[in-house]
């Protein structure tokens, strides 16, 4: 019994597992949202496409469309040529001379004939370019008809995606202790606050009244929004229009570097540019920022990483 209580011991225990604290649960929560949003906006952007290749496929239905009525018409004069032919109105320049009256005559036959011949010729020639538009613009639309299936599977794929990372993001959120929750559910600063005048400053009092309102992935507003669709509608109340997602947002206006911020620059967040928030100045962000946050104020440099600051105006 001595023996066994000396070997145990000397056996190492089994270390406790480790519980995560506020903090640990708070980053997770942070990196599920940062997921999720990348997910909506990949899914955003895959509906961007698909309307634009529903236009493509549109256009193309309507050049073959044009190119089938151009065939048969001028399909219908080659006919009429072909049948003058037959019917003896083309004549060789030997046929011509020997059933001539006169040296007049004959020159008329042979202007005739080589108006027939040009005509021929010409008709000829725009029913091959009309045939093969036709051809063309059944291919192009082929080809836009089987993207925008593939299009459409995409989508459903995203949206499956999204509705399980919203879930964990959800789960994640009833794992954080109630001050976190407080904190993350606070519409902050509600202050009033002044814009410069012009467009940015437009933009910028639009997004600031949106305090408060709900984060909706996907949403359009007017009562509640995503991280994009906030500077979107934002810039058209200024009168500008930008793209819908935050990966068009990224590429919109001219770069700026970071200590230019000013009021109204779009500021781009992770290196997937899934978040965009609107600078007020040089310290401070208005954003639509995930799943259970309300749209509100924050430090620019406490949203993410800073990638890329566009600047719409000036």
């Amino acid at each position: 019994m001595a023996t066994a209580a000396v070997v145990a011991a000397a056996l190492p225990t089994a270390p406790a597992t480790a519980q995560p604290t506020a903090a640990d649960a708070l980053k997770k929560y942070n990196e599920l949202n940062e997921q999720a949003s990348r997910i909506n906006q990949d899914q955003l952007k895959a509906q961007d496409d698909l309307k634009a290749k529903q236009g493509e496929l549109d256009k193309a239905k309507t050049d073959l469309a044009a190119a089938k009525q151009a065939e048969e018409t001028l399909r219908g004069q080659v006919d009429l040529l072909t049948e003058a032919s037959f019917g003896g109105a083309r004549f060789n320049q030997l046929s011509a001379l020997l059933v001539s009256n006169s040296q007049q005559d004959f020159l008329n036959r042979m202007t005739a004939i080589n108006i027939l011949a040009t005509d021929n010729a010409e008709a000829l020639k725009k029913l091959t370019d009309a045939v093969e538009a036709a051809d063309t613009a059944t291919r192009t639309a082929n080809e836009a008809t089987e993207a925008s299936k593939k299009l459409l599977a995409e989508i459903d794929q995203k949206k499956v995606a999204l509705a399980k990372q919203i879930e964990e993001v959800r789960a994640q959120y009833n794992q954080l202790n109630t001050a976190a929750r407080n904190a993350i559910s606070s519409r902050g600063d509600m202050s009033s606050i002044l814009v410069p005048p012009g467009t940015a400053g437009k933009a910028l009092e639009f997004a600031l009244a949106q305090r408060g309102e709900p984060y909706v992935y996907g949403s359009n507003g007017p009562d509640s929004w995503d991280c994009s669709s906030l500077i979107q509608k934002a810039y058209a109340y200024a009168g500008v229009s930008i793209g819908r997602t935050s990966y068009a947002q990224a590429a919109a206006g001219r770069p700026v570097s970071r200590s230019e911020v000013k009021a109204g620059d779009i500021l781009v967040y992770y290196s997937s540019q899934s978040h965009v928030a609107m600078a007020i100045d040089g310290t401070r962000a208005v954003h639509a920022s995930t799943e259970g946050q309300p749209v509100k104020i924050a430090d620019i440099n406490s949203i993410g990483p800073v990638t890329g600051i566009r600047r719409i105006e000036g």
